[in-house]
Order: C-alpha cells, then sequence, then structure tokens
C-alpha cells in the first residue's frame, strides 16, 4: 500500500506541474482573444473628438513625423500589430497608425 501511495502522489505533483506551466499559455491566449473583439475607437467618440485621434497619422498636420499610435507609450498593442488598446480608451482598440494628441515617445 506504501508503494501505490508514493505512486499516486507523483503523478498528483506531476499534474499540479503541468497545469502550472499551462496557466501562463492559457492566460495569454484568452488576453489575444479578448484584444480582437473590442471595437475600435470611432471618429464620432466624444474622447477621441477631445483628443484630436485620427486613425491615420499622416493625415494629420497636428502629428509630429513618425508620430504614431505604435510608438506612443499609452498603445497597449503588441509590436507589429495593425491595431491594439489605449489606455485614454478603455474598452477600446486604435489603430497602430493612429495618433492623438496624447502622443508621448516610448521610453528606449
Amino acid at each position: 500500500m506504501g508503494r501505490v501511495m508514493v505512486e499516486s502522489r507523483r503523478e498528483v505533483l506531476k499534474m499540479i506541474g503541468l497545469g502550472a506551466g499551462l496557466i501562463p499559455i492559457a492566460w495569454a491566449t484568452s488576453r489575444i482573444a479578448v484584444a480582437a473583439d473590442v471595437p475600435l475607437v470611432t471618429a464620432d467618440d466624444p474622447t477621441a473628438k477631445a483628443l484630436k485621434y485620427t486613425s491615420d497619422a499622416s493625415k494629420t498636420a497636428d502629428a509630429k513625423p513618425g508620430s504614431k499610435c505604435a510608438n506612443c507609450s499609452l498603445y497597449q498593442g503588441a509590436a507589429g500589430s495593425a491595431q491594439g488598446g489605449c489606455l485614454l480608451f478603455p474598452g477600446k482598440a486604435v489603430k497602430a497608425s493612429g495618433w492623438c494628441s496624447s502622443w508621448t515617445a516610448k521610453a528606449s
């Protein structure tokens, strides 16, 4: 009976280790799925209007050359993504090529 309990404990510990190892993978996958489901900020959004948000930085004279959401410290999207979250627009996504008057360069 002692040997059976030892093997059972080993199996339980293996399962716990496997489960703990899979948690970060499941979390990352769910974050990607949630990010894909959020709507894009629209031009008629009150916050977007107040911040002069545009989905294409090249179409506004207010933007400094090279400034866009993708290289802003407030942008939450993954590197190279077409769109992502922004701290100024909770629950909504912005275009990586977009720009607003709160643009702040990412720290290097």
